[in-house]
């Protein structure tokens, strides 16, 4: 029933809700990000204990975005929120190269869940911070997180710099898109998978 009205919502209002999950290691960028979207003005966080939930409106999308802090002890509970999610957003300090291995080892994680893969999830990759000195290219990125190995996903890495908005729009661009076509593609009855 909560399915068949949220659908006659989206119809009448034109907008899709979606649930967008924020992961990453810590101190890649993700709540940088998340307030840079929300309020279009930067806002440098402390380390998030937890997680935030923020509604942001895109084009035709109605995201609840849910940040989940990315420190080793809170890793362990990011499966909890996997159920139910349309998107994943997975944010990288493009500068850490010391740890871009562990980001890959735990984005490959997140990927390998059952959970993730029935739901089909979108995946976009920040390689956030590409203002700053010896910054990894998304071009180079893309390979050291091993993306073209990721089976039947449609996924896509951007170069952002969170503190000012750089290259996130870009990036929610391909998200909508991404989305829109899977919507009409469950409302038509056929579905297009993208790879990039």
């Amino acid at each position: 029933m909560g399915i068949f009205i949220s659908r006659m919502m989206d119809a009448f209002t034109g907008l899709q809700e979606k649930r967008i999950l924020l992961l990453g290691l810590d101190a890649a960028g993700k709540t940088t990000l998340l307030y840079s979207l929300k309020l279009n003005e930067c806002v440098h966080a402390l380390p998030t204990v937890g997680f935030n939930v923020e509604h942001v409106q895109y084009k035709k999308i109605d995201m609840t975005v849910w940040d989940v802090g990315g420190q080793d002890k809170i890793r362990r509970l990011w499966n909890h929120y996997y159920r139910g999610t349309d998107a994943l957003i997975f944010v990288v300090d493009s500068t850490d190269r010391d740890r871009i291995e562990e980001a890959r080892s735990e984005l490959h994680k997140i990927l390998s869940n059952d959970e993730v893969q029935q739901t089909n999830s979108a995946v976009l990759v920040f390689a956030n911070k590409q203002d700053l000195p010896n910054a990894i290219a998304p071009t180079e990125m893309i390979e050291k997180l091993a993306l073209r190995s990721v089976p039947c996903m449609n996924w896509y890495c951007q170069g952002s710099v969170a503190s000012t908005g750089a290259g996130l729009y870009e990036g929610l661009d391909w998200l909508n898109n991404v989305l829109t076509k899977a919507q009409k593609g469950r409302q038509g009855g056929a579905s297009a998978q993208l790879r990039f």
